[in-house]
């Protein structure tokens, strides 16, 4: 008996180099360009990734994001090729559900709560250095901000071997978000290969952590810890493993690695959309001064509808032909979620180009707002960040001043899987 034919979304023709050039130098313009010509549905040829179906329409996403994972895993390649073998992003079926119930519980719920004062000391921090009513860019303390928070919270104290992870960990995050989006070369270009820089900073990264997991195993007071660490070390599988600690130092590197560049990225774009929307401004503070946050979390929705810093979500077929809608795609293809065509949809909202936070007061987002994927492997960190670019936001807003700009709206710019304001989201800030 033979196979299902195939039947994929229309392409373009360009020679497959051509198309995979497209992709990787001018992502967000190429698929724009393919939708306004063939629609939410579109097939396009990339030599990392191969054939890639990508979809825009939020019924094709729910269905994809809801496949079995036998039918569906992550999409390949993926980061996991560079975060080990015992990463979320690695792992799939079994696997991948033990270790996602093992590490939900220190990222969601009241849990986090216990690490709002962490957020908002690393705020003070980090403020301390910022200039007063003169223009400064937002990425990187965002970013410091952000990898602050996330060590104080995976490894409870501070010391010296956090000293050195805060060293290599940017570096890490700057060659790692570059090597994902592009292919395993076989040549080696010496000390210039981004690969061995990056294998260095690894090696000095796990024997930290090797040392950090020694000490906690050995910390009387183990039981009394609410790190991440302490509780991944006191987790128990269903059957009543634990988990190895090459696969604790993958999964650590993951959240620290993945759960900080994102979420500083988006607070850049935050503050770079509030200085040119006086009005949602003046509302937000306004709310801060009386204690609210409805408002400053629809904001936070807000941008990342607007300006979503990855862009793709994606699954790899490994059944022989996928039922997607009404395209039947082959076993070794890749779909993709264009996460950012989604959000500028007007059908899915109105006047989308609009930065407007008053679409998500009372209204919970729709399935089409998706900056965190979907399914089983939806960013297990999404509370977290959202914890954390609301602490910040607020503690911004009653502290500071944002001052208002006509400068032009800042271009995108791909740092390699995120996307950031392409002058890094300046402001001008006067204390308050």
């Amino acid at each position: 008996m033979s196979a299902p034919e195939s039947l994929l979304p229309p392409g373009s023709r360009l020679p497959k180099g051509l198309q995979g050039l497209n992709f990787v130098i001018r992502r967000r313009q190429t698929l724009q360009s393919l939708a306004r010509r063939h629609g939410p549905a579109f097939t396009i040829r990339v030599p990392l990734f191969r054939d890639i179906v990508v979809i825009a329409d939020p019924t094709l996403a729910k269905q994809l994001f809801t496949t079995s994972t036998d039918q569906v895993n992550n999409i390949r390649p993926n980061l996991g090729r560079l975060l080990g073998a015992g990463s979320l992003f690695s792992l799939e079926g079994t696997d991948h559900r033990r270790q996602r119930k093992l590490l939900t519980p220190p990222l969601h719920g009241k849990r986090i709560k216990r690490y709002e004062s962490i957020v908002e000391e690393e705020f003070h921090r980090e403020a301390q250095t910022w200039p007063i009513g003169r223009a400064f860019p937002t990425v990187e303390p965002m970013m410091r901000i952000t990898l602050n928070v996330i060590l104080r919270a995976v490894f409870g104290a501070d010391g010296r071997e956090l000293d050195t992870l805060r060293e290599i960990i940017p570096p890490m995050v700057t060659v790692g978000s570059r090597l994902a989006t592009l292919p395993d070369l076989p040549v080696s270009f010496g000390r210039f290969d981004p690969r061995r820089s990056f294998a260095t900073h690894r090696a000095t990264y796990d024997a930290i952590i090797d040392a950090l997991i020694t000490k906690a195993r050995t910390d009387p007071g183990l039981d009394d810890r609410d790190d991440i660490l302490a509780l991944m070390l006191q987790s128990r599988y269903d059957d009543g493993t634990a988990m190895a600690d090459t696969a604790i130092a993958d999964e650590l590197l993951t959240l620290l690695v993945a759960g900080h560049e994102t979420t500083a990225n988006s607070l850049a774009w935050t503050v770079e959309r509030l200085g040119r929307h006086p009005a949602v401004l003046s509302r937000l503070v306004a709310e801060v001064d009386a204690g609210g946050s409805e408002y400053r979390m629809a904001t936070i929705l807000e941008t990342q509808r607007s300006r979503p810093v990855i862009d793709l979500a994606g699954r790899h077929v490994v059944t022989d032909v996928l039922e997607l809608g009404q395209y039947r795609i082959p076993k070794g293809h890749n779909i993709m979620v264009a996460i950012s065509l989604l959000h500028d949809d007007s059908r899915q909202f109105d006047d989308p180009e609009r930065f407007d936070p008053e679409r998500f007061v009372g209204t919970p987002p729709s399935q089409a707002w998706i900056p965190f994927g979907g399914g089983t492997r939806r960013c297990i960190g999404a509370a977290f960040a959202h914890m954390e670019m609301d602490v910040v936001l607020r503690t911004l807003l009653r502290d500071f001043t944002i001052h208002i700009t006509t400068e032009p709206p800042e271009a995108w710019h791909s740092r390699g899987v995120a996307f950031a304001p392409r002058r890094g989201g300046m402001v001008t800030l006067t204390r308050r």
